[in-house]
């Protein structure tokens, strides 16, 4: 019975997943930074991957909820991508190079803010307006089925 209560969620999941990480690719791909001008193109490469990471990262790991039961809370997914963003940026000062070259602290700013405009498209846009994306109702449903059949 769990099986099939989550399959509709993990299926939407991964699509939005992948659409998003498609996205981000295509945004990088492009070059669509390139089209900017003067300051706006300045902070266009400072800090659009800052921001843009971080929100792939969350929905990434939103795909993979259905193997990994800790990550279904939020704040777990959030705070894994800002330790591990934060982690990447700090290890650049030491001259180790995992997501950039150069240390900024504004960059762990933009992380930040990113993960919080991730966790609110995920709460407040995906929970409301898409159809099984938010599965805690099911889980109850399957809980006080499972605990009615003991009470017959």
């Amino acid at each position: 019975m769990k099986e099939i209560d989550f399959r509709s969620n993990y299926r939407i999941r991964k699509i939005v997943g992948i659409c998003i990480l498609v996205a981000i690719a295509a945004m990088h791909a492009f070059r669509i930074g390139q089209y900017l001008n003067g300051n706006l193109y300045i902070y266009y490469y400072s800090f659009a991957s800052d921001l843009i990471l971080p929100i792939g990262s969350y929905f990434m790991l939103s795909m993979f909820e259905y193997q990994f039961i800790f990550l279904q809370n939020w704040f777990v997914k959030a705070l894994i991508v800002f330790a591990v963003m934060t982690f990447s940026e700090i290890m650049q000062m030491f001259g180790f190079y995992f997501f950039g070259v150069t240390f900024d602290i504004l960059d762990i700013l933009m992380f930040g803010i990113g993960v919080l405009i991730a966790v609110l498209i995920d709460k407040q846009i995906f929970e409301r307006f898409m159809p099984h994306w938010k599965y805690a109702r099911e889980k109850e449903i399957v809980l006080n089925i499972s605990n009615n059949m003991k009470d017959v």
